[in-house]
């Protein structure tokens, strides 16, 4: 393998006939360069995706109120379905799988030019969240400053705020603490206790979340008159436990609860989050087969191309060859010189073709 005559010799083979080496080169280039390019690719949206939601919590579905389509125990179809704060409660204790369960509201401008946040002369639109502290756990924020609503601001009403960081960057100098300081929230002063940057920034409720603020579930409801409303709910399963399984129990409570007919699929809505993620791995799963098959075609193309090159050199140096074998030279030998040549051709080539991919 070390014999610096083989090394010249592969040299100036190689040397003499520049363009059949040059195409041969770079068939098999061109079939690593494409190979790694798509599957750079590939594997690049998977990671931008699953980055996106991956530290959302994925055995998870949502649910909330819609109308009814069909009527039943004396009620008309078209009837409003509203969820209440005792539907909290009644989901706890009748299906024990649930491990959290968050409601939300929402207040946001949507499409209305009207700022609903100031802060002295500075103001801005944005979307308002009445959350549950547990929903920091369904869909987690790192907290950049302060820290989140917990389970004394809920019992308390206690009217905090967590806001988003495009929110702390509208509203405050460069440098300014927001801590401790007040914004009025659609007439009503807050005082800010933390700052978050979202985890999850792919599955968004109503917009941006960095331009997003977070107050107390309870504070929300009395505050902008909601009453006992809801707006959807959140909620997880345990673990082992498939999504699916307390999603459709939760649902048929609901119905009950709520004297909606058991057949009628529009009054409750809701979306799995376990189901679309499972879709979307699925989706990778079929584009990653796709890549390798379409990349292994273009690999078996230089292979055949790199074949047909070695017939070809083999033919033109019939002469070479019997010269070769007049003088001593095993089969083996002249086998190995020409596997040789194809062998160090390919290596460079798909060397290059790995670091340009």
């Amino acid at each position: 393998m070390f014999d610096l005559d083989r090394w010249q010799q592969i040299y100036s083979v190689l040397k003499k006939n520049k363009l059949r080496t040059f195409l041969t080169a770079f068939g098999v280039f061109w079939g690593i360069f494409m190979l790694i390019i798509m599957l750079g690719s590939g594997n690049g949206m998977k990671n931008g995706i699953t980055e996106g939601i991956g530290d959302f919590a994925t055995n998870s579905f949502f649910m909330w109120g819609q109308q009814t389509s069909l009527p039943y125990a004396g009620y008309s179809k078209g009837r409003n379905i509203s969820f209440k704060n005792q539907d909290i409660e009644t989901l706890r204790q009748n299906i024990p799988d649930i491990e959290l369960i968050s409601p939300k509201l929402q207040l946001g401008n949507y499409g209305n030019d009207k700022d609903n946040v100031v802060r002295g002369i500075l103001s801005g639109s944005y979307t308002i969240n009445g959350d549950y502290p547990a929903f920091n756990k369904i869909d987690p924020a790192v907290m950049i400053r302060g820290r989140f609503i917990n389970e004394m601001d809920m019992q308390n009403k206690r009217k905090v705020a967590v806001i988003g960081r495009k929110v702390h960057q509208d509203l405050f100098r460069p440098g300014e603490e927001p801590i401790g300081e007040y914004i009025r929230i659609q007439g009503i002063y807050y005082q800010v206790i933390g700052v978050f940057k979202p985890l999850n920034p792919n599955i968004s409720f109503g917009g941006d979340k960095e331009q997003s603020i977070v107050v107390p579930f309870s504070t929300f409801q009395q505050a902008y008159n909601f009453g006992d409303r809801l707006g959807f709910i959140a909620i997880t399963a345990k673990k082992g436990i498939p999504v699916s399984e307390i999603e459709t129990q939760a649902i048929k409570l609901m119905k009950k609860t709520h004297s909606v007919a058991p057949d009628d699929k529009q009054a409750v809505g809701h979306i799995n989050l376990e189901e679309q993620f499972n879709k979307i791995m699925g989706l990778f799963t079929g584009i990653g087969v796709l890549i390798w098959i379409v990349g292994i075609g273009t690999l078996l193309a230089g292979v055949i191309g790199v074949s047909n090159i070695m017939l070809v050199v083999v033919k033109e140096r019939t002469n070479e060859i019997g010269i070769q074998r007049a003088i001593g030279a095993t089969p083996w030998n002249i086998i190995n010189q020409v596997i040789s040549e194809a062998v160090v051709l390919t290596v460079i080539a798909g060397y290059f073709g790995l670091v340009a991919g």
